[in-house]
């Protein structure tokens, strides 16, 4: 059967599970925690990952509550992070509403070899310490006052510069609140930052599609 992989915001969700029933046939609908499954008549699927999971289960609401936990406004925390350039916000739904970005500057890798070498790989590593603390002081502004309220952070850019940042003994708190997924984000401006609402927010879908030949037979009497 060939697979896609989709991302659908919470306000085009409902809208695209439709379209999904009237291309491959009425649909029924599967839940678990942290995934609903959409099984159409002719054998497709549409694999829901649930975000911010894991989904309160209600057979009396549409694909058994998934639009209303995923349309559901929360208070969220982003930690971007990159050679050089880091940001922090905190979002309510859609809306950032506490926000700090900034920017330090780390020299990229030389050719050179030998003691020059040495050299430029400790200078470049210093700066990337700074950096990295220069960005744990953003998170730790932003973030950290809203603790007790956050229910999620999501953090993006480059793994290791963000493990770094997040070591920092301030952001300890934040810790058992970090959630998948993992953002792919360019340099963090602050107009990267506002785009990330759509990026963590979106429910992620396995589409898989049936061909003629794995659609469901009628038994013959």
């Amino acid at each position: 059967m060939p697979t896609k992989h989709v991302s659908i915001t919470p306000e085009r969700l409902e809208h695209w599970l439709e379209g999904f029933a009237e291309r491959h046939g009425a649909s029924s609908t599967h839940a678990e925690a942290e995934h609903v499954v959409v099984r159409a008549a002719d054998g497709s699927e549409a694999r829901c990952s649930v975000p911010f999971g894991p989904l309160r289960i209600d057979p009396e609401s549409a694909y058994l509550g998934l639009l209303d936990h995923a349309r559901r406004d929360r208070l969220v925390g982003v930690i971007l992070v990159r050679r050089g350039g880091y940001a922090a916000g905190v979002f309510e739904g859609r809306v950032l509403v506490a926000s700090k970005v900034g920017s330090r500057h780390v020299q990229g890798r030389t050719a050179a070899g030998g003691q020059s070498q040495q050299r430029f790989s400790r200078r470049r590593d210093n700066q990337a310490r700074e950096a990295f603390a220069a960005a744990a002081d953003v998170a730790a502004r932003v973030l950290v006052p809203y603790t007790h309220t956050l229910e999620a952070v999501v953090c993006g850019g480059d793994r290791r510069a963000v493990s770094q940042v997040l070591s920092d003994p301030r952001l300890a708190g934040l810790l058992p609140m970090v959630v998948p997924p993992h953002l792919a984000v360019p340099d963090p401006k602050l107009r990267v930052l506002r785009d990330t609402a759509d990026m963590f927010r979106a429910v992620e879908i396995e589409v898989i599609e049936s061909t003629p030949q794995d659609a469901p037979r009628n038994k013959q009497a």
